[in-house]
């Protein structure tokens, strides 16, 4: 259900007297709420920075690191491996390497 479906919802439970205004307006509240609370996947790839202190070449591995909470090293390995199977590693390092910003000092 959409958020305008739950909002009409509501609103329709307060005008049958279902709910008072003082409960529809706490249930819009939290709904609203809700809705404005961002994904947690999505909060990660905004913390998403190159690493300038744990860096081989541009730093990807180590910023994936901290983002993710894996070691460096377990990153490293697997673009290593990935780099093996048709360069989809080297190709995926180069995009993050050039789009995901360097972490300010």
């Amino acid at each position: 259900m959409s958020l305008a479906d739950e909002l009409s919802r509501l609103d329709e439970l307060r005008q049958r007297g279902v709910l008072s205004d003082e409960e529809f307006a706490r249930a819009k509240a939290r709904l609203l709420a809700g809705a404005a609370a961002p994904a947690p996947a999505l909060d990660a790839v905004n913390r998403l920075r190159r690493s300038r202190g744990d860096r081989w070449l541009g730093g990807v591995c180590g910023g994936l690191a901290r983002a993710t909470g894996v070691e460096a090293w377990i990153w490293r390995l697997v673009t290593a491996g990935l780099a093996l199977f048709g360069g989809t590693g080297v190709l995926l390092y180069l995009l993050l390497w050039i789009f995901v910003p360097e972490d300010p000092v």
